[in-house]
């Protein structure tokens, strides 16, 4: 691991007002250390870690996945109720989910136009608009 990575990641989690502990510093710089965005499962993260040689369970893995959700570092997405994906991409943007290899990717958010939602039930408003576009190759 860089010191820059290092140091971005300690940034990434301070701005959150996350302890830097090991497991933490080490996740985040997987995560967002070379300063680009991904979409990963906990399963590929652990995986990505222990490649590294870097000592962590895959219960930590995802204890720290919960962790950066919780304070808004990355975003779940949900494809088929049971896959987890986390983005470090905060901002508001559709994604395409590749089935043949199960992957997302960004989708590009200025072509896409959402109109016509319906109104929410009382006594409740809409959060947000999660978009996952299923494509299969030809």
């Amino acid at each position: 691991m860089s010191d820059i990575a290092t140091q971005r990641s300690t940034n990434w989690l301070a701005g959150a007002g996350l302890r830097p502990t090991r497991q933490r510093v080490t996740l985040a710089s997987l995560l967002v250390g070379d300063g680009q965005d991904r979409h990963v499962t906990a399963e590929s993260l652990f995986e990505a870690a222990s490649d590294a040689d870097e000592k962590v369970s895959l219960a930590t893995v995802y204890n720290t996945l919960r962790a950066f959700c919780d304070a808004g570092l990355v975003r779940e997405i949900t494809v088929d109720g049971s896959k987890s994906y986390f983005d470090t991409n905060m901002t508001d943007h559709p994604h395409f989910y590749w089935e043949d290899s199960a992957t997302l990717t960004d989708a590009p958010a200025d072509e896409l136009e959402i109109r016509n939602l319906p109104d929410a039930p009382a006594g409740a408003e809409i959060a947000s608009v999660d978009v996952v576009i299923r494509l299969r190759r030809k």
